[in-house]
Formats: C-alpha cells, structure tokens, sequence
C-alpha cells in the first residue's frame, strides 16, 4: 500500500497526473466561433483525445494511500448540421484533422511539420478554424506521447491566430495558454511557463470577476484549477514560496467543482496540510487538516486508512505547534486504525513519529520502548534506515552512545546498498546520521559522511535544501576542530546562505537558519562585530517569517545577546537576553531547562555590567534589528569555494 509519511512532506511535491478536458475545449470552440454551423459542427466532432492523459486538467494524487480517478470532462454541446451536405463537409475535414496528425508524427522536424500542415490544410480552413483545429492537433500528438517540441509548434501557431481573432480576454486563449505553460513545465522551463500560466489565470480571473460565464461556469472553474495547479508546479521547480498560494487557491477551485462535501475535496485539504507542514506553517495547515478529517470521517468512516492518515498528520503539526498531548493521542489513534486495516508499514511510520514526538518532550525511556514494540515488524519487513536513526536518537539521548553507535552504524550499511537508486532519499538520511555521530563526539565520522553526502549530491539537479543542510553541519562540525581548520567552517557556511537564497529568495526563513550558523561561527572565530552583523540579518528574517516567538528566533535572539556580550556592550545584550527569556516564557512546560538557563545567562549580564567600567563599551554604532527590510541590508561577506578536504 502506497502511503506518505508526515517527515517526508516537506521534501515531497504535489504529484500531477494529467487528464484531458478536451470536451471543454470543443465546446469553448462550439460557441465562440463566428463562422456557419459547419465550422461549429466540425469542431464539434473534432475530439481527438476524450481519454488522454492530456494537457489540461491535473487534479493532483493527495494521499498516496488510494488513486485519484482522473476527470474525463464532457461539457461539450452537440450541434447538429442542418443538412446533408454540411455533414459531408464536416466529415471531410475531420479527415484532414487526421491526416495532418499523420504528417506531423511522421515529420522529423517541427518546421518540417508546419511546412506540410501550411500546404495541406490553411487554404481550406478559415481563420476561426484554423486555431481550433491546431489545438486539435497538438491534443492528439500529446495523446500518442510525441515529441513536446512538436506540440508546443502547434499550440504557438494556434495562440498566433486566436490572438488576432478573438479578444484578448478570452476562455480560447486561456486554454491555449494552459497547454503551453504545462508543456514548458514538463520541459523544466519554468519562466517560460510562469508567463504563459500567469496570462492564463489573469484572463480565468477575469472572467469569473466579470461573471463572464458564456462558456459555462463548471468549464471555466476546470480550466483554472488546471492552471492553478500547473502553477503550483512551476513555482516548486523555481523554488518560490507562492507554489502554497496557488495550492490553497487550488482547493477552494475543488471545492467548488466536486462540492464542499466531497472526498475530493478533503484530498484537497489534506494535500494543502501537508505542504503547510513542509513550510513550517503548522497554524495555517490546523484547519485545513481538520477539514479533511471531518469530511473523510462523515463519507468513510472511523476505521478508514485515510482517516488514519488525516490523523498522523494532525498529530504531526501539533507538533509543530508544540501540543505535544494532542500530538500523541492524533497519532496513538492512527495507529490503531492502521493496526486494524493490517498496514503495517503505516503503523512503523506513525511509531516513528510519535518516538520523535516523546523525543522532542524529553521522555527518552518511552520513545525506546515505543521503538523496541516494533523491531519485529521492521525486520518482516527488510531494514528500516529510518527506524534505527530514530532509535539512535533516543539511545543518544539515554547516553547509551554503544547501543546509539551500532543503529547508526547499521543504518549506513543499509543506506551505502541504496546510493544509486535513492540518492536524495540516501543524502539525507546522511545528514541526519552526521548530526547523531557529532552529539557522540565521533566528529570525524560526522565529517566523513557529510563529504560522502556532497560527493553525492554533486551531479543531482534537485539538491537544494540537502546540499545546504550539508554544508552548514560541515561548516560547524569545522569548528569544534583545531584552530588550523576553524577557519574553514566560513567558506561552508556563506556556500550554503547562498543556496538557500537561489532556491527561495533572501526573505526565506532557510536563510535565516544560515545566517544564524554563521554568525556563531564568528563567534567562535572570536570576531563579535561580524557576528552581530550577520545576527542582525538573521533575527529581521526570522521575525518576519517564523514570528519573534519560534524557537529559532529566540535562539537568534540569544545569539545577538552573546554577541554583544562578547563586545561588552552590555546594555544590548542584557535587553536582547530579557527578550529571550520573555519569549521563553510564553512557550509553557515545554521550554523550562530553556527558560531557566536564559534567566541564568541575564542574571550574569547583570552581574558583568555592574563590574563593567565605562571604557569597556564600544564608542563606533553597534547593528541593531529592525523590521523594515528583513535583509537588514547588511550582507554576509563574499562566498568562497569552500576546500575539498578537512
């Protein structure tokens, strides 16, 4: 049984199947066209694909536990001719269609194709045909699995002629548009698709602002959930946050095609949950998820998997939002209908998300026993990496580094088998490995397999975010070495604030994490004014994304508080210590060894500033946060290629 388990969403992406709407796209040409009822009967019959996995419409897979069925959509009006002769003519050019699809799979070049389409055919199709018919065309190409150039040959020809046939502002167009910019998102060219998909929703908008409905409304909405989808891969390719926008437009769009109470529609919440998960926006995905879980409650029932799978990832983002109670008994209850329908890969995943939960809260001996519960299931069903990382955490944690030692080792054993099939799957496990190695002082293997993991990640496309997760722990785990290689940790570090910008833009919260690690490489490096520069920057980018009160922006406020320590500007720091210590304050039971170790660190500030004499503050301007420009415009210094070798 395929399933998605909760720590994998945020490296996971929608996934789109296409299906055809051709039936739209007759019908569209069915009413729009100014021509005789031949030219509308023709179009009517020329319906290349009705069961294509064709260009238009992607309602995506939500959970990957059960298929979403394809939509076969047939809003067309059947036209009947008026008379004999009419009907012959429309029988004719519906070869011609044929014909030309013939020519254009056997051409060996697009040129050579619209060479022979130019010959065959423009001398006997007026102009309001002619576009209709090339759309045709390229759905059918599309059908057989041809050559995207060919299409794209096609649906530029026919968006030339809708453009200086129709208006600007019409449903012709924004369909055209939809297959061009879905063509150059398979191609990977994702600016040449954003322009084509953004002209499209701007004219779908339009229209239903307009309350232009001509085509019918259920047709318009088909064709903007597909853009809006489309989108929604286009700004993943590129890496920009709006891919979630378009998402939560997206559902709203489902909602309305398949009803508020449909199962597809609580797909559609649960899918946006999930990527709310992966950006950390746990407020935002709560009632997205609790939609899914009450529509697929009503039609499915307690006992189904994907009222299972609704509940793993509620607890998930409890979580998130540090409920860890509720996280626990949203998972226990998942569990338990997973146990019930015999998943017991389902059951292993939800185990290891509620370890780490029990991890997070300190219950160490818990999250063992919870593990141990399980080690049979794992074995039945081959090696999991990911269990015994998890079981490793716990050990650490228990102080049991033997026991921790052996699971990581184990795990690479069985990672090392998977390098070649799975190779981000295996770099980031990788990663995760390195972290526990350091937390048992066994650096040198950390550093080991963090070379191993940027070795691997080299020649890969999609390596962003693991690419900078590896070079930020190579970039601290330098600085616990001898200071002969300390300095080597910075070329690391800005290598990854930049990956983090290229792949999200400077506002990101990933180039806050960055920015923070490099900044407390200064800080080693005994150089506090970079370090509360480069502090500064973080905190305004955290603030702004994450809210002054997530945890990395309090750590980052701590930060900025040992930097200006270290400055012995110590009115600064003892008003950026308070402020982590009132931010701690507001995070309950679960944040008490933080809190009291930053009362600690304030009461010392105190004590320090009290002993301070007034020649020990700083005369030059000190950097200070501000909310205005979250790049705060200070800027890391220059990155260098970081050295091979340690």
């Amino acid at each position: 049984m395929k399933r998605l388990s909760v720590r994998l969403i945020s490296s996971s992406k929608p996934t789109i199947s296409s299906t055809s709407i051709s039936g739209i796209f007759t019908q569209q040409f069915t009413t729009c066209s100014s021509s005789s009822s031949i030219s509308e009967s023709l179009i009517q019959n020329l319906k290349p694909c009705s069961n294509s996995n064709g260009l238009f419409s992607k309602p995506y897979k939500t959970h990957q536990f059960h298929k979403t069925p394809s939509h076969n959509y047939s809003t067309h009006v059947k036209i009947t001719p008026y008379n004999h002769s009419e009907q012959s003519e429309i029988e004719k050019k519906r070869a011609l269609i044929q014909e030309a699809v013939k020519a254009a799979k056997a051409a060996k070049s697009p040129e050579e194709m619209l060479e022979a389409f130019e010959k065959d055919m423009e001398d006997k199709f007026d102009k309001d045909e002619l576009g209709a018919a090339c759309l045709n065309i390229g759905l059918n190409l599309e059908k057989e699995g041809e050559d995207p150039q060919k299409i794209l040959s096609f649906a530029h020809k026919s968006l030339a002629i809708l453009d200086n046939a129709v208006k600007k502002c019409s449903f012709s167009i924004a369909m055209t548009l939809q297959i061009l910019g879905f063509i150059y998102c398979k191609l990977r060219k994702f600016n040449d698709a954003l322009g084509f998909l953004n002209r499209a929703n701007k004219i779908l908008v339009k229209l239903e602002n307009d309350g232009n409905y001509e085509y019918g409304v259920k047709s318009v909405k088909d064709v903007l959930l597909a853009v809006q989808l489309d989108l929604v891969d286009v700004h993943i390719g590129m890496r920009s946050m709006e891919a979630l926008d378009y998402l939560r437009k997206s559902v709203e769009t489902k909602g309305f095609l398949k009803g508020k109470d449909s199962k597809e529609f609580g797909d559609a919440n649960w899918e946006f949950a999930g990527a709310c998960v992966g950006s950390q926006k746990f407020k935002d995905g709560l009632p997205y998820c609790l939609k899914a879980l009450e529509i697929h409650l009503r039609l499915l029932g307690e006992n189904s998997v994907e009222v299972a799978h609704d509940r793993q990832l509620l607890g998930a983002i409890y979580a998130g939002l540090e409920e860890y109670e509720k996280a626990l008994e949203e998972n226990w209850l998942a569990q338990k209908v997973f146990r019930i329908c015999g998943c017991t890969e389902d059951v292993i995943d939800a185990a290891i998300d509620a370890a780490n939960m029990l991890i997070t809260c300190g219950r160490y001996e818990a999250a063992v026993k919870m593990l141990k519960e399980h080690e049979k299931g794992v074995e039945e069903n081959s090696e999991n990496p990911l269990f015994l990382m998890t079981m490793a955490k716990a050990l650490v944690y228990q102080k049991n580094f033997a026991d921790a030692k052996g699971c990581l080792e184990n795990a690479c054993r069985v990672l090392d088998k998977k390098e070649k099939s799975k190779p981000l799957e295996v770099a980031d496990a990788y990663i995760k490995i390195a972290d526990l190695y350091e937390k048992i002082d066994e650096v040198e293997a950390s550093i080991f397999l963090l070379l191993r993991t940027l070795a691997l990640l080299e020649k890969l496309p999609e390596k962003g975010h693991l690419e900078r997760g590896a070079l930020s722990r190579m970039g601290s785990l330098l600085l616990m070495t001898d200071k002969a290689t300390q300095a080597m940790a910075i070329p690391y570090l800005e290598r990854a604030v930049e990956t983090v910008k290229e792949s999200y833009g400077s506002k990101h919260f990933g180039v806050g994490y960055m920015y923070n690690d490099l900044g407390k490489a200064y800080l080693v490096l005994k150089r506090p004014e970079s370090a509360a520069e480069i502090f500064v920057v973080a905190k305004d980018i955290l603030d702004s994304s994450l809210g002054p009160h997530h945890k990395e922006s309090i750590n980052t406020c701590q930060n900025l508080s040992n930097a200006y320590a270290a400055m012995k500007s110590y009115p600064l720091a003892i008003e950026f210590q308070q402020k982590a210590v009132d931010a701690w304050e507001g995070h309950g039971h679960s944040a008490e060894d933080k809190l009291r170790e930053a009362r600690r660190l304030l009461e010392q500030l105190k004590v320090s500033a009290r002993g301070a004499s007034s020649k020990d503050c700083p005369e030059k301007a000190l950097p200070l946060p501000h909310s205005s420009d979250a790049s705060g415009g200070l800027q890391a210094p220059q990155p260098s290629s970081p050295k091979k070798s340690v």
